[in-house]
């Protein structure tokens, strides 16, 4: 009764905004509904047999090639695909989703405890998501890659970390638990392939290799080597089933002095952050998978890039989900009216992210915070327990994100200190 509910209304709605149900069979023609209102979702990305386009502000779509699989996704949604049928207008039905996630490192999840501890949080706190390293902070990834294997970075990488033998195996098993799952690669801090490629680092001002405080490398962002390297990651992580594709360390390195194969100028930096990203979304087009980037908390505030390539204005476009960090410990030099950002971290994720929807135009379902779940390192080193975490949600909530993540470097999870 419901399904048929939806197709009267749908059919209706295509005869209103110009779509008929007779058009010739060869046509695919339909739209795209919330499927708990029906109404149509204006914009939704629609992917036909591979090739994308936007449906109209009514949901609408059409397309005179023959198709067999139109797939759809938007924003606040969960990603679905249909088979395509002949001679009837398409009803292309999304579920709302808000994320509720937690993060698992290369160990983390290839460790059955630590896995398992975060699955079971499904049941007990409702947590719905799970980030999990596709290429990590080391370079390392979690499953054998082809990908690194052919760029020379696995041979290069540091003493193996355990890894999930069968990647596309487990994330089937995890989907079946109901679990959105999204795939993090770290991308221009990538030792392994510095070292693989050391045309390709970073250097400093006296032509010296350069590297972090943690003594890592990174890889030149304006190179496109590296680029192409780092999409052919993200398509294999695609293709192992992962729902989204979250690009981390997508920026310049925060160091004065730093030599590139181009002049580090703003424009060329930020020109470089969003092209990279364009090209991401071009390339994982025809997998239906979100794209997402995480950002510093301070690009919510700044109006230049923070000298690392990220402007904020300039994001919006090429990604589906805005991931800012705003971890109040992170917040060093607090906000105007907040010096202590531990002592209010409800302030710092509400007020970040009102500044952020405030200067792009973009509605909060656009953006998904991390937040902080890992004691404080920058003031009073408390712990961020219960009554932190549940402030950094409801501002996150008040702010109407598509949901949140939390940060735990060592993947531990208590559920007493979760919500429920």
């Amino acid at each position: 009764m419901k399904s048929a509910r939806i197709l009267l209304f749908c059919a209706t709605l295509l005869v209103c905004i110009g779509i008929s149900p007779t058009r010739a069979a060869f046509e695919v023609q339909g739209v795209v509904v919330d499927e708990a209102t029906h109404r149509p979702i204006p914009h939704a990305t629609v992917t036909l047999d591979g090739k994308p386009q936007y449906a109209d502000v009514n949901g609408a779509f059409v397309s005179a090639d023959r198709v067999r699989v139109v797939a759809a996704r938007a924003p606040g949604y969960r990603s679905t695909a249909v088979t395509a049928t002949s001679g009837e207008p398409l009803i292309v039905a999304l579920t709302p989703f808000r994320a509720r996630g937690v993060y698992l490192s290369t160990y983390g999840v290839a460790t059955a405890s630590l896995r398992n501890a975060a699955v079971a949080l499904k049941e007990t706190n409702g947590i719905n998501t799970l980030v999990i390293d596709a290429k990590g902070d080391r370079g390392l990834t979690s499953y054998p890659s082809e990908a690194r294997e052919m760029a020379g970075a696995a041979a290069n990488a540091p003493t193996p970390a355990p890894l999930v033998r069968d990647m596309a195996a487990l994330l089937q098993t995890l989907h079946q638990e109901g679990l959105y799952l999204i795939a993090r690669i770290v991308v221009f801090k990538d030792d392994p392939l510095a070292s693989a490629h050391p045309e390709w680092a970073v250097r400093n001002a006296q032509g010296d290799v350069w590297r972090d405080r943690e003594k890592l490398q990174w890889v030149d962002p304006f190179r496109r080597e590296v680029w192409t390297h780092n999409l052919d990651v993200a398509e294999e992580a695609a293709r192992l089933g992962f729902d989204e594709i979250q690009f981390d360390y997508v920026r310049f390195p925060d160091a004065p002095g730093l030599v590139f194969s181009e002049p580090n100028t703003r424009a060329n930096r930020t020109a470089a952050i969003a092209g990279f990203l364009e090209a991401a979304r071009a390339r994982l087009a025809p997998y239906n998978v979100f794209v997402a980037a995480d950002i510093f908390g301070y690009v919510c505030w700044n109006l230049d890039d923070t000298a690392i390539g990220q402007q904020l204005e300039t994001l919006g476009a090429p990604l589906d989900y805005i991931s800012p960090m705003l971890y109040p410990s992170g917040f060093t030099w607090g906000l105007p009216g907040c010096t202590k950002p531990t002592a209010d971290p409800g302030q710092i994720v509400r007020r970040s992210l009102a500044e952020a929807q405030r200067r792009t135009g973009l509605p909060g379902v656009r953006f998904r915070p991390w937040l902080q779940a890992f004691r404080d390192y920058a003031f009073d080193h408390r712990d961020f327990d219960a009554d932190e975490i549940r402030a950094q949600i409801d501002a996150a909530d008040a702010e109407h994100t598509d949901g949140w993540m939390l940060w735990n470097p060592r993947n531990r999870y208590d559920p007493a200190q979760l919500p429920h």
